[in-house]
């Protein structure tokens, strides 16, 4: 019986993953676009992840290694088969077209125009297969003055306007310490292919077509408020640390215990007054200072500051059983290591334990949001580069001594 080069015969079959026969090839690199076709395969999609037989792709190199490989390759590229291909040398091509005819989505993140150079944009792809949904990930979008520069997380998360309302009034701005914005990118970037695939499967044609994820513009999606403020105000939003402009209180308080913090928002009126009791000033509740959120927001310093004052009584523990008694919004400031220990997420399965032939095992994000009859999974972590070569050429009709040729030609 001939065998798919999608899937992976050792997993076996009667998998009831809600994308499980979803075909897509992933010839992008680094983060936005490999994790949109991550979060594809958490829920089943097939995904061969295509890299240079030379280079493979950057995230390799990036981040902490143990035993000489890169610990974020595993949950990147997690559920992924692995084989490489040289796109610019005409027998890679050919081996990607003959991918493409049977795939029902191509994720890349080259320059605008690189695909077109090498023969292999979506024009020739959608005439090999015409229902072929093309997910095209870029800093700046695949068109405007911008749509050329080399675009990374860390310039969207500068120039979507997320950096410069981060951080306090005296600090300058603040850029996150992972990849926020290929995350935030990479979400949208799956959200817009499964709306691509639902048109193509309403169209009589059975069209597909691209998907332009821009990573600045993903992150700018986030910021609406900031946006509309200044539309219809002309105000620009500055950097308030810890504080809303728009409600109070909101805020991480350090508690008796020292360096351990209480996070709260109390954005909504009810919680608000709640939190107002908690703290045993039932009286504020009456004082036109704090009984609105217009009057909170105006006083928020004073208002902190009877907060901070009652938090620096309280150990964390006593602080939060108090504070959920009253049934305030609260939560304790959590470092990975809390995330990690918390009953809460152990129960939910936050984290799920993996086998891993390098490092024995290793704890990744569980597949996330859950379903109820059709979830997803975490089915293997990533592998080495080629290393579904043989069984996914091979699935397409190449024997031994033609992968062997793609080989030493460079191809592959």
């Amino acid at each position: 019986m001939k065998t798919s080069p999608w899937r992976d015969p050792a997993l076996g079959s009667g998998d009831t993953a809600a994308l499980t026969g979803l075909k897509v090839l992933d010839i992008a690199t680094m983060g936005a676009a490999p994790l949109a076709a991550t979060f594809l395969a958490d829920f089943g999609a097939e995904v061969i992840k295509v890299e240079h037989p030379e280079n493979g792709d950057h995230i390799r190199a990036f981040g902490r290694r143990k035993n000489g490989k890169s610990i974020y390759w595993k949950t990147i590229s997690r559920n992924k088969r692995a084989v490489t291909l040289n796109l610019k040398h005409p027998d890679g091509q050919e081996v990607l077209k003959q991918l493409v005819a049977e795939a029902d989505v191509v994720i890349e993140n080259f320059r605008p125009g690189t695909l077109e150079k090498w023969g292999i944009g979506y024009d020739v792809l959608a005439q090999i297969n015409p229902g072929i949904v093309m997910l095209r990930t870029t800093g700046f979008g695949q068109t405007g003055p911008y749509s050329g520069f080399a675009g990374f997380g860390t310039l969207a998360e500068a120039m979507s306007g997320f950096a410069s309302i981060t951080g306090t009034p005296d600090t300058p701005p603040l850029l996150p310490q992972f990849a926020l914005a290929d995350g935030v990118c990479g979400a949208f970037g799956a959200f817009g292919v499964m709306v691509a695939l639902r048109a193509r499967d309403a169209d009589p044609q059975r069209r597909g077509q691209v998907v332009d994820a821009s990573i600045c513009e993903a992150m700018s999606r986030l910021l609406e408020s900031v946006f509309l403020d200044y539309d219809q105000f002309g105000d620009v939003r500055q950097r308030h640390g810890n504080r809303l402009p728009d409600a109070a209180p909101r805020g991480a308080y350090e508690t008796a215990d020292p360096g351990k913090y209480v996070a709260l928002s109390g954005s909504a009126q009810p919680i608000a007054l709640r939190l107002l009791r908690a703290l045993g000033r039932p009286e504020l509740c009456e004082d036109p200072r704090f009984s609105t959120n217009e009057g909170r927001v105006a006083n928020a310093e004073e208002l902190d500051e009877i907060i901070s004052s009652w938090m620096k009584r309280h150990t964390r523990e006593d602080a939060l059983r108090i504070l959920r008694e009253y049934e305030v919004a609260a939560g304790p400031v959590y470092d990975v290591g809390d995330v990690f220990a918390d009953p809460h997420f152990r129960e939910r399965d936050l984290l799920t334990e993996m086998p891993d032939p390098d490092f024995g095992t290793v704890r990744v994000h569980n597949v996330m949001p859950r379903l109820s009859r059709t979830n997803g999974k975490v089915q293997f972590t990533g592998r080495d580069a080629g290393a579904d070569n043989e069984a996914v050429f091979g699935a397409l009709g190449l024997d031994g001594e033609a992968i062997a040729r793609l080989r030493k030609s460079g191809a592959a």
